[in-house]
């Protein structure tokens, strides 16, 4: 029997202010990442969403569309090896409780936030990466396959996933800084080659 397939360890969380580094962004990002569509005010979502549809799967790019009202992610076809079980495949989440319930709704990944201080919640109160590493002991989730993976998000950039691995994250997601690469010209590590299949 195959096993479950690994999800993507960067993720890239799109937002109204984005603008034009949306689609730079999506161009940049490594083939096998991860794009979670939110934009929740756009007038013209269905169509925006569609664009970035079309980007995903040109560049080899796991999409999921968040939700508004619940912030649990609509599940494309081609995702389903990634789950646990039926339901979402990821959730949101802000505490030891959002934890469990989206464990119990069978989410294969669930983001942590805000781990730190970020231009999305400014102000917001802050987990840290201790916390955030005990937030995870206390949810119970689970042993290996069935372990339900969490991504940390707030403030994250590359350099400080690499801090969070030893207190458990498995994926992080951001909005700034996965989509300021086009200013600034740099590229993520594993993207400098191409991936061989």
């Amino acid at each position: 029997m195959r096993g479950r397939k690994t999800l993507p360890e960067r993720w890239l969380f799109t937002d109204e202010r984005q603008g034009a580094a949306l689609w730079h962004a999506l161009d940049r990002l490594p083939r096998g990442s991860g794009v979670v569509f939110r934009h929740y005010g756009a007038a013209n979502r269905a169509a925006l969403l569609r664009k970035v549809r079309a980007a995903a799967r040109r560049r080899g790019l796991l999409l999921v569309a968040a939700e508004a009202e619940t912030l649990t992610m609509r599940i494309p076809q081609h995702a389903n090896r990634y789950r646990r079980r039926p339901g979402a495949l990821t959730a949101s989440a802000h505490g030891v409780p959002d934890l469990i319930r989206a464990k119990r709704n069978g989410a294969a990944l669930a983001f942590l936030s805000p781990v730190f201080p970020t231009a999305s919640h400014p102000g917001a109160r802050t987990l840290g990466a201790v916390r955030f590493g005990l937030m995870l002991r206390q949810a119970r989730l689970g042993q290996g396959e069935r372990r339900m993976r969490v991504g940390a998000l707030g403030g994250m950039s590359e350099r400080a996933f690499a801090r969070m691995k030893a207190v458990g994250a498995t994926a992080w997601g951001a909005i700034d800084a996965l989509s300021k690469m086009e200013t600034t010209g740099r590229r993520p590590k594993s993207a400098a080659k191409p991936a061989r299949r």
